[in-house]
């Protein structure tokens, strides 16, 4: 399978393209907006120039860069695997928009692990319906979103089987937690590759449940698992939980 590279020249990028050919993918061109740097394969600095013979695009840049993405698979009929988080509600409207024509692998991380701590989360908050339930993430100090977008998402998760929580991101000031809130909390420090953790607790007992990751080339092994999935699949989109079979 031929794939083109978005954000080629990023940290994750360039962790995505070492592992070429991981799954039979194959990075056989990028596309960079950003700065441009040495590369193993022809990078364009926009889309209007970017290799269209490929079977898939993989997707590491910045979330400004949505529309012009989401243009260019569209209108080529490119499968996507959108592993860039941060996006505006319109942004992510854009992305339903375009599942409508296209294939579409959106996960807010791609790691099988946090697949896993996300049903996990949500089985224990149904199961607890008394317990208080707060996340904290830690990321490396050049991450510009916060909260990250898997804390947010396994926010939202928790809130598919506790339908009246309210997410409260941070805490500051005077005054005790609403009953329904679920707190989301976010750490920079140093070079953190990445760590979830759910806390849900009652008066009695917590329960803790908590992801870290290594290293970021457990991010790309997910991300070609995506690739892979995606081939001979029908226009929409997908999710860690369909490639897990939850």
């Amino acid at each position: 399978m031929r794939a083109l590279l978005s954000g080629i020249h990023g940290h994750m990028g360039r962790e995505v393209l070492a592992l070429s050919g991981c799954r039979g993918v194959e990075i056989v061109a990028g596309v960079d907006l950003g700065a441009s740097a040495e590369c193993a394969v022809p990078v364009a600095k926009d889309f209007a120039s970017a290799e269209t013979n490929v079977d898939c695009i993989l997707d590491f840049s910045h979330h400004a860069a949505t529309e012009q993405l989401l243009a260019f698979a569209t209108s080529n009929h490119i499968p996507l695997v959108l592993a860039t988080t941060g996006q505006t509600e319109p942004e992510r409207e854009a992305i339903r928009r375009a599942s409508e024509q296209i294939p579409i692998f959106f996960a807010a991380n791609y790691s099988l692990g946090i697949a896993l701590l996300t049903e996990l989360a949500k089985k224990v908050a149904k199961a607890m319906p008394e317990a208080e339930i707060e996340i904290v993430e830690a990321h490396h100090d050049r991450k510009l979103d916060a909260p990250s977008g898997t804390a947010l998402a396994l926010a939202d998760a928790i809130c598919e089987v506790r339908p009246h929580s309210a997410v409260v991101t941070g805490r500051s000031g005077h005054g005790k937690r609403t009953e329904n809130e679920i707190g989301v909390h976010a750490i920079r420090l140093g070079n953190y590759a990445g760590m979830h953790e759910v806390l849900i607790g009652t008066q009695s007992q917590t329960i803790t449940l908590k992801h870290e990751a290594h290293s970021r080339a457990l991010f790309a092994e997910g991300a070609y698992a995506a690739a892979e999935y995606l081939a001979g699949k029908p226009a929409g989109l997908y999710t860690m939980q369909d490639l897990a079979s939850f």
